[in-house]
């Protein structure tokens, strides 16, 4: 996401029933409508975003909780599209020279933002500037290193100027790469890459931590926010699109707890939930009541590489071995789940045509036998007689401590190791995880865009996604040369050899692939899950 997650186990949705009649919060459109005595009520979705967002600012709330706000009541130069490919947004269309490092976007006609201003190349310019800023110390800055000068503004090396993204005039922008992305079109549809109102921000720096501050440019504009307890948009009449927009707006719940979120959809107060409930499990996807859906991302623990006992390898390969992943996906999540094998997701194409993931081969697996011999190498190697305390920290929910609890069962069972769990809220164990105060913790990858190096850039030892310590020269340069390589089967093949040496030498420990699984109303339809992105709202209509 590439993106430090403190996800459950997929996007849980809660929506809830149209309110009836006209109230502050629908649109001037439905407004209109129900003045003019047609029976248009606005149509308000409501989703569960399971916590507080880390941010509504563009390249700070690098989360899922975070960016399925914020890819609603913001938009790209591109969007994801239905059959999720990228398609025409903000930028109406783009020309790629022959060597596949200049892109020219040309902006639509008429683009404004929620206050009224013109959306011009220049917010573009500043808004992906600030993402590389030092200053705005942004964890997706590193997604726009393709792009020349970027990584050498970022790390303190260059200047801003240096950068080249340069608006031409207001409905141009010009953006040179370092080296061929042929990812580009479908990266520059993430969040991280939307722009901002430079005024707005300028003026005011804490201008996207309040619904009266926010100005955007997408389908939706913010325009209520409980902190802590829910946020709500309505639809954004100066929206290009707006007449493809059919809610009249959606307000977003903060309920982290799977089981509170079931029982509002069991009880007919919701039209779809995420939350299944692994007790019924069973009997609700052998009633076909249950959506799956495939989706991207891995959940995974990390070790920190610089704290005993994990600053040993065959340790951290013994923690590895010691989970049964199958076991997990089939007895404690019960929702389809693909065990982690390697730390790429299935899903990703190669130029031959195959999965990423298959041709990768599994690079983990569970022996319960080779994880007490990988223990005994490690302890004599770090001449211990008794391993150190071991405690492992999870994100606070009913989810991550079931799986916690298991996995703790698991070391017990087949290490003969007794290690401590402890629970954090999210956003503290996100930064003790990037100070490494954290032994062994809970995190999740949910990618930005459709490419492996997407995954594997984020554990550069450079990169403040990876929170481990760990630092390869072999992966270091491994990912460099593949961002470098334009022949694509060379560089999918450099990517593989990133990934072995990755799981080689054991700073993370996957989990389970995800999946999208959920219950929804049958007068639901238009929701766009992305397996490679965020939910979008913005063809949504309840019948």
């Amino acid at each position: 996401m590439k993106k430090g997650l403190a996800l459950l186990v997929g996007c849980t949705l809660i929506i809830g029933t149209i309110l009836a009649g006209c109230s502050k919060d629908q649109s001037p459109e439905a407004a209109k409508a129900t003045d003019s005595g047609k029976d248009t009520k606005p149509k308000i979705l409501l989703y569960n975003n399971l916590k507080e967002p880390t941010s509504i600012d563009p390249p700070i709330g690098f989360d899922q909780v975070s960016y399925d706000i914020v890819n609603n009541a913001f938009e790209g130069l591109t969007r994801l599209g239905k059959d999720h490919n990228p398609e025409p947004a903000m930028a109406k269309e783009w020309k790629v020279t022959p060597d596949g490092k200049k892109y020219t976007f040309t902006l639509r006609d008429g683009i404004k933002w929620t206050n009224g201003d013109p959306v011009k190349a220049a917010d573009f310019e500043y808004a992906w500037k600030r993402l590389l800023d030092p200053k705005t110390a942004s964890d997706a800055a590193f997604l726009a290193y393709p792009i020349e000068g970027a990584e050498a503004f970022n790390s303190g090396k260059g200047s801003a100027d240096d950068v080249k993204v340069k608006a031409v005039d207001d409905k141009t922008l010009e953006v040179t790469l370092a080296q061929p992305a042929s990812w580009l079109i479908g990266m520059v549809s993430s969040p991280a890459f939307f722009p901002v109102n430079k005024a707005v921000v300028e003026k005011n720096a804490k201008w996207a931590g309040e619904a009266a501050t926010i100005v955007s440019n997408g389908p939706f504009t913010i325009t209520e926010w409980k902190h802590d307890s829910e946020l709500k948009m309505v639809k954004n009449d100066q929206y290009w699109d707006a007449a493809n927009v059919k809610l009249g707006g959606v307000t977003y719940k903060m309920v982290n707890d799977s089981n509170t979120a079931y029982q509002l959809y069991s009880t007919g107060e919701l039209h779809t939930t995420g939350s299944i409930p692994a007790d019924l499990s069973e009997k609700l996807f052998a009633e076909n009541k249950v959506t799956v859906e495939d989706a991207a991302g891995t959940a995974f623990y990390r070790f920190n590489t610089k704290m005993e006992p994990f600053n040993n390898v065959n340790i951290r390969k013994a923690f590895i071995a010691a989970v049964d992943r199958q076991k997990l996906v089939d007895l404690v999540l019960k929702q389809k789940q693909k065990p982690a094998d390697g730390y790429v997701s299935p899903g990703l194409k190669d130029p031959a045509g195959g999965d990423f993931r298959k041709v990768g081969g599994s690079l983990i697996k569970f022996d319960a036998a080779e994880a007490k011999q990988l223990l005994a190498k490690g302890m004599q190697e770090a001449k211990y007689t008794t391993l150190p305390e071991v405690t492992l920290t999870y994100n606070t929910n009913d989810v991550s401590q079931r799986i916690a609890q298991a996995v703790q069962a698991m070391f017990k069972d087949n290490l003969g190791i007794d290690v401590k769990l402890a629970n954090k809220e999210g956003k503290v164990m996100t930064d003790e995880q990037k100070k490494l105060q954290l032994q062994l913790s809970r995190s999740s990858f949910l990618p930005d865009f459709a490419d492996p190096i997407n995954f594997l850039d984020g554990f550069q030892s450079t990169n403040p996604f990876s929170r481990t310590g760990w630092v390869n020269a072999s992966y270091d340069k491994l990912i460099k040369d593949a961002y470098n390589e334009p022949d694509e089967k060379k560089r999918f093949a450099l990517m593989h050899d990133a990934e072995k040496i990755l799981m080689d030498d054991a700073p993370i420990l996957p989990l389970y692939f995800y999946n999208t699984a959920y219950m929804q109303s049958e007068k639901l339809e238009g929701v766009v899950r992305h397996a490679f992105g965020f939910v979008d709202f913005k063809w949504a209509n309840l019948k």
